[in-house]
């Protein structure tokens, strides 16, 4: 239901803009589909683009009746940035590096000092670079051995188009540029050779390549020939190795060539094999291995750089059915395990010698810890991120010795921010199918009553990233209004281990949905909600899960919000031209190779599914520049939903014309962006 306001303002509003109807035919194992939005594609067509500006102009006539919420949300959400802020300056190869931010100031600028109380200097000032740009994001900074040459990746349209700068550290002169570079870079010892990622057309990389930085002398030292893989290059933490890994969604390969002998060919570990997963973390001349070798978790196992064969893989630290391990951070003494158990993240420490291991005093509160910076062996420290849906993000230092946690510096969210207002659970709902499936929530404690607050749910469940209950400065808003904030740890995540991840892809992948829904009427039951006031959240391949929930219970919710929403997920996964495409066959299924693939993708692709009924009130962004999730998903998918719809609620498209995937860039200006969702749903319970 929305206010009869609200009816009246969107009848005499602008009306919605309409989508020509073109018909256009795809056929695949002697099934037809008709597309009537397809010629949407075509962003060199005008038609298109004068179709885009009147979706915005149409949403922004809808939002104009919130512009006073708006700018208060805005006002709120700047308050509780530090307009003066700096991180906490991490130690590597004989310089403090860190990065601070000015008054006003939307981009960072990156500093670094050769003591504690030296002189500062500044390596780059992002604020010069963006100037007169609509988008730009640094994507990548590194600093060459002899730490002479800084090299950093920019991006100018939001789809991840990089290119390389290096420059003299001393002089600021640019010694050298590479453009369509993905990002991704690795130095040889003699700070003169780097090899570094190039993308194909479709956004993939394809190619790692290798030259001398001010010279004409660029060779490709390895191509990726499989399109469903996707190669990357690194130094090892002590930069004694460069790496190449390649992997697809199941398996994975690692090739390895000492920095001090850059013009040498890659080593290559261990030829890829069917569903066999392996990363290297090189320290000295011992070679560890994270892998799912012994079992779905992962193991951590060891072997000499003088002979590394499997084979000679020897088990360090043993796979466990209740123990995901994510990472490893490598000390002199000890091995830091990033692993997840219960759903949640912890540290565990292993002795490099003994293999002895024990879990890190970090307290029991339902929390996300991330390492970080940890770039010197020899610490008697482990620098983290920590978090928690109640506490700031803050950069943390855990003694080893002392099993004890030191803040080393909480992110200010504002001075009207009280902790003890607020309270976090994690809670169990039960699946159709008998699942436990975990839910993280959080409410202001003075402002709920059983039963009548209103709630948004947000979702993901896919290529097994797990969404952890982390703090938000911007979620405060809603909170102080007395929404309850809940994460559905649905499966195709891998908050429970690999196996939940496993549950949610391919032909397991209406688990994720019906999950979703399942935590939804759990919450609703136990009157953590109003029934009448249930919004729903998901982004990307959540946004697959929102167009997934609204055509299965189009009547739970009151509300839905997706971003970049990856709806026309049939025709996508038929297309390999699309970016993503094919490195995701085994995350979705290849649809043109598989008629059980082809299906089942169809039972549950939003754009396909779509009916006559009385959907809720929806709004959707896209950007243009989208390498990840084209902007014609969205937009055929609501010129789809606008055709069909049987009822009054209102679908917006906010189309943004110079971002791509990640949104605005720069510090204050994504702001709005989530001022005008919280005003979206706000203004749908007046």
């Amino acid at each position: 239901m929305i206010t009869m306001k609200l009816i009246m303002f969107i009848l005499f509003a602008l009306q919605p803009p309409v989508a020509e109807i073109v018909p256009y035919e795809i056929t695949t194992h002697g099934h037809t589909r008709i597309d009537n939005y397809y010629w949407l594609r075509d962003i060199q067509n005008p038609a298109v683009m004068e179709y885009l500006e009147a979706e915005n102009a149409y949403s922004d006539s809808i939002l104009s009746e919130y512009t006073p919420l708006i700018d208060t949300l805005i006002t709120e959400m700047r308050e509780r940035i530090s307009e003066d802020d700096a991180s906490v300056p991490c130690f590597r190869n004989g310089y403090w590096y860190w990065h601070e931010y000015r008054e006003g100031d939307e981009y960072s600028v990156n500093m670094r000092r050769e003591h504690p109380d030296g002189e500062a200097k500044i390596l780059l000032d992002e604020n010069v670079h963006a100037a007169g740009r609509e988008y730009f994001r640094v994507e990548t900074t590194s600093i060459s051995p002899d730490n002479s040459i800084l090299a950093w990746a920019f991006d100018t349209t939001g789809g991840h188009w990089n290119t390389f700068v290096f420059q003299d550290i001393q002089t600021g002169q640019v010694l050298d540029n590479i453009y369509n570079a993905s990002g991704d870079i690795a130095w040889a010892a003699d700070s003169k050779v780097v090899f570094y990622g190039l993308n194909d057309p479709t956004g993939r990389t394809d190619r790692i390549m290798r030259k001398t930085i001010g010279c004409d002398d660029e060779v490709c030292v390895y191509r990726e020939d499989d399109p469903t893989f996707w190669p990357w290059v690194w130094n090892s933490c002590d930069r004694r190795w460069i790496i190449i890994s390649s992997s697809s969604t199941l398996e994975s390969e690692c090739r390895i060539l000492s920095a001090a002998t850059p013009g040498n060919s890659f080593q290559l570990i261990h030829p890829r094999t069917e569903e066999l997963e392996y990363y290297v973390e090189p320290f000295g001349n011992t070679f560890y291995f994270l892998t799912n070798a012994e079992g779905e978790n992962y193991s951590v196992m060891q072997a000499s750089s003088e002979s590394f064969s499997m084979l000679e893989w020897k088990t360090t630290v043993p796979y466990s059915d209740s123990v995901l391990i994510e990472g490893i951070d490598i000390f002199d003494n000890i091995l830091a395990l990033s692993v997840r158990t219960d759903g949640l993240k912890k540290l565990y420490l292993v002795d490099r010698e003994s293999g002895e291991g024990y879990y890190a005093n970090l307290g029991d509160e339902a929390s996300i810890i991330y390492t970080s910076g940890n770039y010197d062996s020899s610490a008697d420290s482990i620098r983290l991120s920590y978090s928690s849906m109640t506490t700031p993000w803050s950069t943390v230092a855990y003694d080893i010795s002392a099993d004890t946690m030191r803040v080393l510096k909480m992110e200010d969210v504002g001075e009207h921010f009280d902790r003890s207002l607020y309270e976090s659970h994690r809670i169990m709902a039960t699946s159709e199918d008998g699942t436990p499936i975990p839910i993280s929530l959080v409410y202001r404690t003075d402002l709920f009553h059983e039963g009548e607050n209103p709630l948004l749910i947000y979702g993901y469940g896919a290529y097994g990233s797990s969404m952890d209950p982390v703090f938000s400065f911007t979620r405060l808003s809603l909170l102080d209004r007395g929404f309850v904030y809940a994460i559905a740890h649905v499966r195709g995540g891998s908050e429970m281990g690999r196996w939940w991840y496993n549950q949610g892809r391919v032909l397991n992948k209406m688990n994720t949905f019906t999950d979703f829904i399942d935590c939804t009427e759990y919450l609703i039951a136990e009157d953590y909600c109003d029934p009448e006031k249930v919004f729903a959240m998901g982004e990307s391949a959540g946004g697959l899960l929102m167009g997934a929930i609204i055509n299965l219970r189009p009547d739970l919710w009151r509300g839905v919000v997706a971003g970049v929403p990856f709806v026309d997920a049939l025709t996508t996964m038929l297309d390999p031209t699309i970016p993503l495409t094919t490195n995701e066959y085994d995350e979705w299924g290849n649809p043109a190779e598989s008629e059980d693939a082809y299906r089942y993708i169809l039972s549950y692709s939003p754009v396909d599914n779509l009916d006559a009924v009385d959907y809720p009130a929806i709004y959707v962004y896209t950007g243009v520049n989208d390498a990840q999730v084209g902007y014609w998903e969205p937009t055929k998918w609501v010129a789809g939903i606008r055709n069909l719809n049987t009822g009054i609620n209102p679908v917006l498209l906010s189309v943004k014309m110079g971002t791509g995937h990640g949104g605005a860039s720069g510090r204050f200006s994504w702001l709005r962006d989530y001022a005008e969702e919280y005003a979206f749903m706000l203004g749908l319970l007046r």
